[in-house]
């Protein structure tokens, strides 16, 4: 089975150069699958910046939609697997879900049905991250601890994503939060906790 990693945090957090410290240190070759679209110029930019900073002899799989069907080409492989990021595959997805057959049918609301099937593909997707060879490594955002936001589709979005990186963190080995560039093991400690907890509840009961 795999060693699934999962690591988390605020936007320049330093997320990213942490999951390729990570990734690197295995020893092993790297496959970067990277969800990013370019739609104009300042996430071009971006996504060069990211070029720039990975080793040139990663292998790169550019995949916005279909995470599980990757996962499964190579779920044999001698390498160690970073998906960066959850959080732009989500939008994806929720952007396509939403997306119109006609522009007066347009909607911002995220219907019940298509957050579940979402959800559940997340949910596929985590499950693999742990059964297959290599170990995977994703990167993921917390966008939940700011402001509410004050549209529909952003707190359609914001809800996805802490629902979808629960679903994530439940099924991930080891959960790292990354505070100012520093790492922080949560999901030990986290996980006695939770047990705490529900001992005593059964004790109460």
């Amino acid at each position: 089975m795999s060693d699934f990693t999962l690591i988390t945090g605020g936007a320049r957090s330093g997320k990213s150069t942490f999951a390729e410290k990570y990734a690197a240190h295995f020893g092993l070759p790297v496959i970067y699958i990277a969800t990013a679209q370019i739609f104009d110029d300042e996430m071009a930019q971006r996504v060069k910046k990211h070029r720039q900073q990975r080793p040139e002899h990663w292998q790169v799989i550019e995949e916005p939609y279909a995470i599980r069907h990757t996962l499964e080409n190579i779920q044999n492989k001698k390498a160690v697997v970073l998906l960066d990021c959850i959080t732009l595959w989500l939008s994806n997805l929720l952007l396509n879900a939403l997306k119109p057959s006609t522009e007066s049918s347009f909607s911002e609301t995220l219907t019940s049905e298509a957050e579940d099937r979402i959800l559940n593909e997340v949910q596929i997707v985590a499950q693999l991250a742990k059964e297959i060879t290599p170990p995977v490594i994703m990167v993921t955002n917390e966008v939940g601890q700011g402001i509410v936001p004050e549209n529909p589709l952003a707190r359609a979005y914001r809800d996805l994503a802490g629902k979808a990186n629960q679903l994530l963190a439940h099924q991930a080995d080891t959960l790292y939060w990354i505070v100012a560039g520093y790492p922080v093991e949560i999901k030990q400690s986290g996980q006695e906790i939770l047990n705490s907890l529900e001992s005593k509840g059964r004790a109460s009961q």
